[in-house]
């Protein structure tokens, strides 16, 4: 079972001015994976916040998993304050969401989402349209389970036969 909190990152959302669709559906996906989530929260664009909040959820769960201010605005600071937690960056995750992404939008070249570890929590940013969390996280779905269970230190030979 992988512990999973979700933290919408949205000004608007935050207010109660925009519904929120990403964070439930986040949820939904991560049904197949046998992920338990524990936490959801929506939070305004402020870097401090969302590095408490990140710190916090890191000694309770295993995946955290923000949507939103991944893009270029002055307010999407959700990379930095993710890059400002994490101890170890795990690239390969944001460049194949980034890299499959440019095959449906050359928009997706303008995502700043990172991924990385901190402590034993896998931490990953996704954009913030319902579309886009269903996209990128269907291109990385498979290979949460594994990845979680690495950090946690399983110590089993990861080489496919």
């Amino acid at each position: 079972m992988i512990t999973v909190a979700v933290l919408t990152l949205s000004d608007k959302g935050s207010k109660g001015e925009r519904e929120d669709l990403s964070g439930p559906l986040i949820a939904d996906i991560l049904k197949p994976i046998g992920a338990d989530l524990k936490y959801y929260e929506i939070l305004p664009d402020e870097k401090e916040l969302i590095k408490k909040k990140l710190m916090e959820y890191c000694s309770k769960v295993d995946l955290i998993l923000t949507t939103g201010g991944t893009g270029l605005a002055p307010r999407d600071v959700t990379p930095d304050a993710t890059l400002e937690v994490i101890d170890k960056e795990v690239s390969g995750i944001a460049e194949v969401m980034r890299s499959e992404g440019f095959k449906k939008t050359r928009r997706a070249l303008l995502s700043r989402a990172v991924a990385g570890i901190k402590g034993n929590t896998l931490i990953i940013n996704l954009p913030g349209s319902p579309k886009a969390v269903k996209e990128n996280l269907e291109i990385i779905l498979d290979v949460i389970p594994h990845a979680v269970e690495k950090i946690k230190g399983d110590t089993t030979e990861c080489a496919m036969p």
